[in-house]
């Protein structure tokens, strides 16, 4: 039944009868409420802030059905910048100024969200960023990197399960020479003292990151957005210490972030490697923390 259900769903919601729109802040004020109500990954605290992630040097876009024309089913929301970024919080300051978007050279995905719960399971996304990258590769020439900036929702429950059940042995397995205890008390304290967290530990726990974004369930990894990324055809780019410094970000991730890669011409064989074969691709830098000591 639910998976008739599902399939009912995904003729009615085919990509091809969705339309992508581009949001404004001249959209209609009913569309932009939607927008902040709906937001799943970095919460709109104010007009002011939706007004920010709005302007010249961002973008937003969403799909729409034809019978639903006032109803975003997913939206994406997109910064113009120079560099690959490496922190959540300097993207979202709305006191930041503008940057001229003819310049830019990289497009960070730094959220998306669904907004209807009946449409779980059906694959929005992936065609959502294809397209997105589509249009602004059409729009802007100078945009070479297509890249996110995205969480890591599940790195701290993991880490601590693996620490409690065997940690000596897991980290001897990964070639890390460091006590369970001292790794605890960094990730117990790390909340309310981020910046207490030496140097070479901090090496140490985007290496067991690493690992982390690596851990797979049968075939896929265990992580929900490394797996989403990478079956739409990403590559593990570069971990980013204290690139979200939110509470939410300090608890789940220890506020480190990550971007995945979306290289045109690599899209299609990275996507076949993780679907068909369960291979996940990175950079080097990623196989660096991934080596043992």
């Amino acid at each position: 039944m639910e998976r008739d259900l599902k399939g009912v769903l995904s003729s009615l919601f085919d990509v091809g009868l969705l339309e992508l729109r581009h949001i404004t802040w001249d959209s209609p004020a009913s569309l932009l409420e939607k927008l902040i109500f709906y937001e799943a990954v970095h919460a709109i605290s104010s007009w002011e802030d939706l007004r920010h992630r709005l302007e010249s040097d961002r973008r937003c876009f969403a799909f729409f059905h034809y019978k639903m024309p006032q109803e975003p089913l997913i939206f994406v929301e997109v910064a113009l910048v120079n560099d690959v970024a490496n922190s959540v919080q300097a993207l979202l300051d709305d006191s930041a100024p503008k940057k001229d978007p003819s310049e830019a050279k990289v497009a960070i995905f730094y959220s998306i969200s669904n907004t209807q719960v009946g449409l779980t399971g059906i694959s929005l996304g992936n065609f959502l960023i294809k397209r997105v990258v589509s249009r602004l590769s059409s729009e802007f020439s100078n945009i070479k990197t297509y890249a996110t900036l995205s969480p890591i929702p599940g790195f701290v429950r993991w880490l601590n399960e693996v620490l409690a059940s065997d940690g000596d042995a897991f980290l001897r397995s990964v070639g890390i020479s460091h006590s369970v205890e001292g790794l605890q008390s960094y990730i117990n304290s790390i909340s309310s003292d981020p910046k207490s967290i030496p140097v070479v530990s901090q090496e140490l726990l985007l290496r067991l990151c690493a690992h982390y974004l690596n851990t797979k369930s049968g075939s896929r990894v265990i992580d929900p957005v490394a797996h989403f990324h990478l079956s739409n055809g990403a590559s593990i780019r570069r971990l980013n210490w204290m690139a979200d410094t939110s509470q939410k970000g300090l608890l789940s991730s220890l506020g480190i972030m990550v971007n995945y890669s979306y290289e045109l011409s690599k899209i299609d064989d990275n996507h076949e490697a993780y679907v068909v074969h369960g291979k996940v691709t990175y950079s080097r830098e990623i196989a660096t923390l991934l080596k043992k000591s």
